[in-house]
């Protein structure tokens, strides 16, 4: 299956670059889907095998394409799968479709080597972390365009779409700083939306127990070369435990542009959020209350040629307003939080390999009533749409970063290495190095080796350094966390089965948690060195594949993750909230087979146990975490134009937390339907 082509006027190949993980689909004006791996493998690198699809085509049907370069998230210069040296996973539009989700947070708990803490149903508020990190120590881009939120990692998720906009997810796991900078200390998600090249409109509507309701829309329209996609969704929910209910909108656009010499390609995001946050941050305050609206903005291009310039800019804004107890001002909190960057790189192709290089200036700033630096009186900002309140705390830090990388590819070897030098304001005017370097060998067209090291980095977030409350008290000498981060492995591939084995083991300086030292102390925000090691196995059957034919049993998969962590200090901690709270096991597994005709299931089973405890607010005890597994079922009617299901979540109804004291929802049965129109 590598690079094989096959000369014929079916297929489908690709030879030009781009430095997104999206563009080679954007510019083929098809809808391509990599079509190897499946929920439960998404920390594995497998050879591309693509074919076009549609969302409502026959299941038995689709032509199979061969792409020859698809490039992914993970290094500077645009490498295929194929060529590429780091562990990029990708979850594919038929993966997502297939489980019975109802959110990307949801989608991601079905992921082996991914830590998701939900804080309530839908995802509404999700932490999000790789192997065995913290939820602040991931980089989150939309399209290629970093949206982490420097307030704090609980709110990164707030993303302006839904399920059915979503291609592809990728996931780049280990230290990514030589990339992206800081944020990417334990790895990188890059959510690429659908780019169709036509003119459609598609709706979907859903609902079920709780009072749920659900439902989206989606123009999409092609005018010679340009493209726009606009998309809007919105729900709600009465939740399935105590002061858990929710209300939410969306609205997505996107645009590109296509030309000879250039790309250009633009979005805007609009979000909002308002739900009851059962003792979300607190267990000794359970009516929580939390509203968040984002924005986001960006622009961005690709010149044509030997030397490819791929400029980029982009505006987040996020307001929050959080209650510590609903309907009451004791302890309520309003945030600001704007974000500016602007990126200027490029990339070539010469006879010593491929070169990448870029700079980046990144400003993060806040304003508040809890977080920053109190302000004169003279300077306070109105909170807008609030009488009498306004903001008398802020801060601000610039980022500026200088990074380049080589690679060197022969028949069987990619070498890949690279530097970023990095200064932030808040730190001091000196720039830091951090390097990384990856090879991969491929004895053949079914084997791949590799090795991996990185050292990455984050900036405490604005909540690690300032924030105060009756429970939580923040840190303003902490210092960025460091990560040595180094991975080794190997795949197998061959038509119809996938199979993936990973070690690694990140060695952390400084790593930020929120602790308590005594059973009366209160949640302070601290540093200490941790180490986090583990093993991942992966795989995967295609029967279609491996037999050449349908067959009852579609595809089946498996992962398993095992992590190991070890603190090298002393202090005597009684109670970790976030970092020593990591999955000691998880086990997935998905299972798709057909029923009758058009009808086919989808069964996805997940497994764990995490370390740690957590304080029972009644009794005032550590209680341990409880291993637990739930069991997740889809049914679903395809046909050309429409499609129905009626999926359950949790369908043996299994009482567990996530997070201490945030008990989450048993079964959770809904129906829905959605249809297309292509023109």
């Amino acid at each position: 299956m590598f690079n094989k082509q096959i000369h014929d006027n079916g297929v489908v190949t690709w030879k030009q670059y781009s430095h997104k993980g999206y563009s080679a689909f954007a510019s083929m004006g098809r809808l391509i889907r990599i079509g190897v791996l499946s929920v439960s493998t998404l920390a594995t690198v497998t050879p591309v095998e693509a074919e076009t699809s549609r969302m409502m085509s026959k299941e038995t049907e689709g032509e199979e394409r061969t792409l020859e370069e698809v490039s992914v998230t993970g290094t500077m210069a645009p490498l295929t799968q194929l060529q590429s040296a780091r562990i990029v996973s990708v979850l594919t539009r038929e993966d997502i479709q297939q489980a019975g989700v109802q959110s990307v947070n949801d989608l991601l708990k079905l992921a082996s080597g991914v830590d998701v803490r939900q804080r309530g149903g839908f995802g509404i508020q999700t932490d999000i972390s790789i192997d065995g990190g913290t939820f602040d120590q991931i980089t989150l881009l939309l399209n290629g365009t970093n949206i982490s939120n420097p307030h704090t990692g609980h709110l990164a998720a707030d993303l302006p779409i839904s399920i059915a906009d979503i291609e592809r997810i990728e996931i780049l796991s280990g230290a990514s700083s030589r990339v992206y900078g800081g944020l990417a200390f334990g790895g990188c998600i890059n959510i690429v939306t659908r780019k169709e090249a036509l003119n459609a409109i598609e709706a979907g509507a859903e609902g079920g127990m709780y009072a749920t309701i659900q439902g989206d829309a989606r123009l999409s329209l092609q005018h010679h070369r340009v493209g726009n996609r606009l998309s809007v969704g919105g729900g709600r929910t009465d939740g399935g435990t105590d002061n858990s209910e929710w209300r939410k909108a969306q609205i997505f656009y996107q645009g590109d542009y296509g030309h000879d010499q250039f790309d250009l390609q633009w979005q805007f995001g609009f979000s909002k959020k308002n739900y009851g946050a059962n003792t979300f941050y607190s267990a000794a305050y359970p009516n929580q209350y939390e509203r968040n609206e984002r924005y986001l903005m960006s622009v961005g291009g690709e010149t044509k040629g030997k030397f490819h310039f791929t400029p980029q800019l982009w505006w987040n804004r996020t307001y929050d307003n959080f209650e510590l107890v609903h309907g009451e001002r004791f302890g309520e909190n309003f945030h600001q939080v704007d974000v500016y960057g602007l990126r200027l790189g490029g990339h070539f192709n010469w006879w010593g390999g491929k070169t990448a290089f870029g700079t980046e200036i990144r400003n993060e700033g806040i304003l508040s009533t809890n977080l920053g630096k109190p302000m004169d009186e003279e300077k306070f900002v109105a909170v807008h749409g609030e009488e009498g309140i306004s903001y008398d705390h802020r801060d601000n830090r610039t980022n500026v970063s200088y990074n380049i990388e080589h690679n060197i590819l022969l028949n069987h070897w990619t070498i890949s290495a690279g530097v970023i030098a990095n200064m932030n304001t808040s730190v001091d005017h000196r720039f830091r190095f951090y390097p990384g370097a990856d090879i991969a060998y491929r004895p053949n067209t079914n084997w791949k080796v590799f090795l991996s090291y990185s050292r990455g980095f984050r900036l405490p977030s604005f909540t690690d350094l300032y924030y105060k409350s009756p429970t939580l008290n923040g840190n303003t000498t902490l210092r960025p966390e460091v990560n040595n981060s180094m991975q080794v492995g190997a795949q197998y591939h061959r038509r119809g089965i996938t199979t993936s084995l990973r070690g690694f083991y990140h060695r952390g300086e400084d790593m930020i948690d929120w602790v308590m030292y005594s059973p009366e102390d209160i949640y302070h925000s601290t540093s200490f060195d941790l180490d986090n090691m583990g093993l991942q196995a992966e795989a995967k059957l295609d029967f279609a594949q491996l037999f050449n034919k349908p067959i009852f049993i579609r595809s089946f998969s498996v992962g398993y993750t095992y992590i190991h962590q070890h603190r090298r200090d002393k202090i005597d901690i009684y109670k970790s909230n976030y970092a020593l709270e990591y999955l000691r096991h998880k086990l997935t597994a998905s299972l798709n087979h057909r029923i009758v005709s058009r009808l086919s299931a989808t069964w996805s089973l997940r497994w764990q146990e995490r370390m740690g405890s957590y304080i029972n607010y009644t009794t005032g005890q550590l209680v341990s975490y409880s291993p637990y597994a739930t069991l997740d079922l889809k049914l679903q009617w395809t046909d050309r134009h429409w499609l129905a299901y009626v999926q359950g979540t949790n369908i043996t109804n299994r009482k567990y937390y996530d997070l201490g004291n945030v008990r989450q929802p048993g079964i959770w049965v809904l129906a829905g339907a959605r249809f297309n129109i292509n023109w």
